[in-house]
This record gives C-alpha cells, structure tokens and sequence, in this order.
C-alpha cells in the first residue's frame, strides 16, 4: 500500500507540475489588453498633454514604451514597488514629489533618453535584464 502512494503521489506531482508548465506557456501567448479602466479615468487635458508630451515618439517608439509600462506596472499610473511608482516604476525621487501621470509620462522620456537613448533600446534592455 505504502509503494501504491508513493507512485500517485508522484504521478499527481507529475501531472500537477506539467499543467502548471501547460497554462504558464498557454497564457504567455495570449494579447495585452491596449486600455485599462485606469486611463479611462485620466481627464481630457491630462490625455492632450499626454499625447503632446508623446507626439515626437515614433509608432516603433510608443509600442516600446507601451510595452515597458505593460511589463512594468499593467499600465497603472499608481502602482508600487518599494521606492518604484507609477507606470513606468520610476523612482519616487525621479518624480520630484509629482506623482500626476503627466509628470510620469514627462519624466518617463526624459529618463529613457538619457539612460538608453530610446524606448526601443530601453525594450531590448528589459527583454534581457528584466528591469530597465
């Protein structure tokens, strides 16, 4: 009786881990989502200044940078990390006491060029440090 729980219990551990790999690779395939209740809550000026401050981006650009602050923060402009905020994880003393999405969007851009020169260099940073 004792080998016959053994075997099942390795069998469920088994099974159990390779479901877990199954569903892991399954949900990596799947889409981000493009809007989040969170920015439908950003008021029409802070969405004009937005796109102005992001308006010398090129497409290639703002899919990269669309793509950090997916990886970064599922795109909250109020998510936390310790002393990282916002959508992009800023450090708080990057955002001088400003945490409007505005300023993080501003702060984001000065960041990156300075840092890696562009949102696409800053992508293939991330893809390979997993922090940027």
């Amino acid at each position: 009786m004792t080998k016959f729980k053994i075997k099942l219990a390795s069998i469920l551990l088994i099974f159990g881990f390779s479901f877990g790999m199954i569903a892991n690779v399954a949900t990596s395939f799947t889409s981000e989502p493009s809007v989040t209740a969170e920015a439908a809550t950003l008021s029409a000026n802070q969405k004009k200044q937005i796109a102005q401050i992001n308006s010398g981006l090129s497409k290639k650009q703002k899919a990269a940078k669309n793509w950090i602050a997916f990886r970064e923060s599922r795109y909250s402009y109020r998510a936390r990390n310790g002393n990282c905020y916002g959508r992009y994880q800023l450090l708080k003393s990057y955002l001088h006491g400003d945490l409007s999405a505005v300023n993080q969007e501003k702060t984001a851009n000065k960041y990156v060029a300075g840092r890696y020169g562009s949102w696409t260099k800053a992508k293939s940073f991330w893809q390979h440090h997993h922090w940027y």
